[in-house]
């Protein structure tokens, strides 16, 4: 039953997080500047999670160098970095829901790179580096990779959510490293509340200014409230929950899965199109998810036919 739930979280976090580009775009048409908006996305979730976490715990505070270290981590790079570099770059015309999606899905082997450099012990068979491989094929496939389309078609944007990638996988990876352990539930909040204040020293040197914004909108409030509570206070949770579970190479396929919940929310609510190209690479990118976790769908599938027997 264990690698069942894994498995449902898996696919609930893809949509919570898939659905969330398409989210960060509507709120960035809203006219929300990007790196306040991520910011106070954070104000809220981190708020939210502090709250959970004031009840489910006795102690919801860090408690020595360890536990500071992990929130530092989670502040600077899980939050922050990521967060700011990717609504920056969906602030680009040229970056749509799924072009973020497909972007960020390259995470699984930036990981896979600072795992092999901070963690000797994560290794992936052959098949899992064809199924890695097959994925960015799907990736190029889908992005329409000619080098004169990159290049006239916001290059720096596409960049920036590639830098987010980065934060992200070496974050996850850099928390396997520090020999501390805490609470799913403090660890998120004071990451998300360090990392929202990190994005508003970023937004207030930038000149970002919310006196513009109607934050009473629809569109501002809902694609507020679906982030801070939706994608960040819940996906979060199951994040480190699953992060604990399977380490940080396999949790970070979720990214192989997300481009297609954007997708469909991206055309759904947005009206951006797919493609050929679309549909093509997705399918490539399922076959390598299959193909990487393999090991996990089999044992899941084999513990359903144990159960219902």
């Amino acid at each position: 039953m264990t690698r069942v739930r894994n498995l449902l979280l898996f696919v609930v976090l893809a949509a919570l997080w898939g659905s969330a580009f398409m989210a960060i775009k509507a709120g960035l048409l809203a006219g929300i500047p990007p790196v306040l908006f991520a910011a106070v996305r954070y104000d809220v979730a981190g708020l939210l999670v502090l709250g959970y976490a004031a009840v489910v715990l006795d102690d919801p505070f860090p408690r020595g160098r360890g536990q500071w270290t992990l929130v530092a981590i989670g502040s600077t790079l899980l939050i922050a970095a990521y967060h700011a570099l990717l609504f920056v770059g969906e602030t680009d015309p040229a970056v749509n829901s799924a072009a973020a999606a497909v972007i960020v899905s390259l995470s699984p082997v930036l990981t896979t790179g600072f795992a092999r450099a901070f963690l000797p012990q994560e290794r992936l068979s052959t098949v899992g580096v064809f199924g890695l491989l097959l994925g960015l094929i799907g990736v190029a496939v889908l992005s329409d990779l000619d080098p004169n389309n990159l290049l006239a078609g916001g290059f720096v944007a596409k960049l920036l959510v590639l830098a987010a990638a980065a934060a992200f996988a070496l974050g996850s990876v850099l928390t396997g490293r520090v020999d501390a352990e805490m609470p799913i539930e403090s660890m998120e909040a004071w990451s998300m509340l360090g990392g929202a204040l990190l994005m508003h020293l970023l937004s207030f040197a930038l000149g970002e200014s919310p006196a513009g914004v109607a934050w009473t909108s629809f569109d501002v409030v809902w694609s507020l409230g679906y982030l801070a509570v939706g994608s960040s206070a819940v996906g979060f949770l199951i994040y480190f929950d699953l992060l604990e579970r399977l380490g940080p190479i396999e949790i970070n396929l979720v990214s192989y899965v997300a481009p297609v919940f954007a997708a469909l929310s991206g055309w759904l609510v947005l009206n951006e199109q797919p493609t050929v190209a679309t549909f093509t690479g997705f399918l490539l990118i399922f076959v390598g998810f299959l193909l990487l976790k393999r090991r996990a769908i089999r044992r899941a599938l084999g513990s359903t036919s144990v159960v219902s027997s």
